[in-house]
């Protein structure tokens, strides 16, 4: 009688992540309703029955919401759901290219540090250390007003050079002091991160066996040590884009973020905050986007942080 071969199939780390990802109900959910905003925010200004965000009518200013207006008016009669949807791009995209920068640059620095060690390492998170002793949000405020005015006239170059209307080409380059700010100093605690899971990772056997086939060290650190350490590095992204926007919110709630007549949420709860006495659906709707996209992501990075877990046990 033939023996019989039972063969397994095996199972990847990302397989198993997207099986417990699936499972979480909540998680799942968030990233459902992560694409609705999205998508609202990013696609629905351009629908033909979406009106324009920039339209002033004084003779219909604070509005009640109607069939006309969904979300009501705003002060100056602008309609208060494409301004909304409008405010979403420039929140989210504060949020997702700021945690971006911050990434990036936390990964290298961590990633370096943790690998090199020593006295470097010591050197590296002691910089770090007095960073994290800083006031966050003063060291903000001033570098988002060191790299105002280069903004301006990167603004007005790039104007000159291809002749576009300022009116689609401030809304994005305005936005760059915001995001050099907020990504150049918000990368200290991902930096932490990447060095103490890097110094787990290379006293692992296939880093040994990479080191005595000759690997160059960058070699070694870009392409053996750091796919390894892309879990936390994925979920600490998704748990640091809520409060990055919730810091642009600060800064434009306070005058310092997004500058008229561009909006974002934090500028819209702000306005609405001033009236709510008298035309409370100003704060509502904003407030609503904002903090409905705030509890999507927080879910979503439980979510992932549970899936990626290395010690969760299989299903």
């Amino acid at each position: 009688m033939a023996n019989e071969v039972v063969k397994s199939q095996g199972s990847s780390l990302w397989k198993d992540a997207w099986h417990r990802l699936s499972n979480n109900k909540p998680a799942l959910v968030s990233l459902g309703i992560l694409v609705v905003i999205l998508l609202a925010c990013f696609v629905g200004p351009f629908l033909p029955f979406v009106k324009s965000s920039t339209t002033i009518n004084l003779a219909n200013a604070v509005a009640e919401p109607s069939v006309t207006h969904w979300f009501g008016t705003d002060q100056l009669g602008r309609d208060l759901f494409s301004r909304v949807l409008n405010g979403g791009q420039v929140s989210l995209l504060v949020g997702l290219v700021a945690t971006g920068v911050a990434v990036i640059i936390g990964v290298i620095y961590g990633s370096i540090s943790g690998y090199v060690g020593g006295m470097v390492d010591s050197v590296m998170m002691r910089f770090v250390d007095i960073l994290f002793a800083l006031p966050f949000l003063v060291l903000v405020i001033l570098f988002a007003l060191v790299v105002d005015e280069p903004s301006s006239e990167f603004t007005t170059w790039i104007i000159d050079s291809t002749g576009w209307p300022r009116d689609r080409v401030a809304p994005i380059t305005t936005l760059i002091p915001l995001f050099i700010a907020i990504g150049a100093i918000g990368w200290l605690t991902i930096a932490r991160i990447v060095r103490a899971q890097v110094l787990n990772v290379k006293k692992l056997e296939f880093v040994e066996a990479a080191i005595s086939l000759g690997l160059s060290r960058p070699r070694i650190l870009f392409r053996h040590i750091l796919p390894n350490v892309i879990g936390p590095i994925i979920i600490y992204t998704t748990l640091a884009v809520p409060g990055i926007m919730l810091l642009e919110s600060v800064l434009s709630f306070l005058g310092l973020g997004v500058k008229p007549p561009n909006s974002s949420w934090g500028i819209l709860i702000k306005e609405g905050a001033d009236r709510m006495e008298i035309s409370p659906y100003l704060l509502l709707f904003p407030s609503l986007f904002f903090a409905t996209t705030l509890f999507a992501l927080n879910f979503l990075g439980d979510g992932l942080r549970d899936a990626l877990d290395p010690k969760s046990s299989k299903d």
